[in-house]
């Protein structure tokens, strides 16, 4: 099995299968990614879109960085600018929205009421993740729910470490509010 960079030079010389294989590879961390930035509605579009400009890009590509990072970048970027052109207006959306992993595989053997309990708690954090702003919510994606590593997402953001850290810090603490100040919003109408 081929690596990134093997890959890469591979596509530049022409052979697009080596970018098929290098789609199927990271398509589902860059869905991820897209669709906690931007929900799951537009997240496969934003997805595609990122792809495609990896694709255009390719020649860019200098190799000091992981491929994976390069492209998550380039979807981060994509995502933030899809929030940006209002491709829709941004509001908390329901139960899947941003595909926070389960509590634990252990999950599926509890009782159907623990289970509810459990993914009624999943949805209203992403609910709350959904509301934070889009760069607070894009670092605290990559770190929390994704496991980059600061200089991972430094390097992703285009973003100076230390102001990655501030970002993680800041959206944490905007993640708190709003789960302190908002715990039984029941979404009644107003």
């Amino acid at each position: 099995m081929d690596n990134d960079d093997t890959l890469v030079r591979r596509t530049l010389a022409g052979d697009l299968d080596a970018f098929d294989v290098l789609v199927r590879r990271h398509r589902d961390v860059v869905y991820r990614v897209a669709a906690r930035i931007v929900g799951p509605n537009d997240a496969e579009d934003v997805a595609q879109d990122a792809m495609l400009r990896a694709f255009h890009r390719l020649q860019q590509f200098r190799g000091d960085a992981p491929f994976k990072s390069w492209l998550l970048r380039i979807t981060h970027n994509t995502a933030l600018n899809s929030l940006d052109k209002g491709w829709r207006d941004r509001e908390a959306e329901s139960v899947d929205e941003l595909d926070l992993p389960a509590d634990s595989p252990v999950d599926r053997a509890r009782a159907p009421v623990a289970n509810l309990e459990a993914g009624e708690r999943r949805s209203r954090l992403a609910q709350k993740i959904g509301l934070l702003k889009p760069n607070h919510r894009s670092v605290l994606v990559l770190r929390d729910l994704e496991g980059l590593s600061y200089d991972e997402i430094a390097e992703v953001t285009d973003t100076p470490v230390g102001s990655v850290k501030g970002r993680i810090h800041r959206a944490r603490s905007e993640l708190i509010d709003l789960l302190r100040n908002n715990t039984y919003d029941w979404e009644l109408p107003a």
